[in-house]
């Protein structure tokens, strides 16, 4: 499964998600304002997760810092598994709650 086909089905999921290309080609993906996932390339996704759960995912094969702060994880996996789609779906569920708490 490609990425851009996973974050689609998960931002349907969703439901309540707004997206945003500024500036291109970055996506950022937010919940009431809150941005919670971003797309600078085809290839990867950077994240919004409570700091410790970050530094735990930061462990993860493929994943690593964000230049977006300590919250975030960059995650560019060379092929999509499925323990690649696994970590994505948990980590974009987590970070999808936790936007949805910050904007509450």
């Amino acid at each position: 499964m490609r990425l851009d086909d996973r974050v689609s089905d998960l931002v349907r999921e969703a439901g309540d998600v707004t997206e945003s290309g500024d500036p291109p080609p970055t996506i950022e993906y937010a919940r009431q304002g809150v941005v919670f996932a971003a797309r600078p390339d085809r290839r990867v996704i950077e994240l919004r997760l409570m700091p410790d759960i970050a530094e735990a995912a930061r462990r993860t094969p493929s994943a690593g810092p964000s230049a977006r702060g300590e919250e975030w994880i960059r995650f560019a996996p060379p092929e999509w598994d499925q323990h690649a789609t696994d970590r994505l779906e948990a980590w974009f569920r987590v970070a999808w709650r936790l936007a949805g708490e910050a904007g509450a």
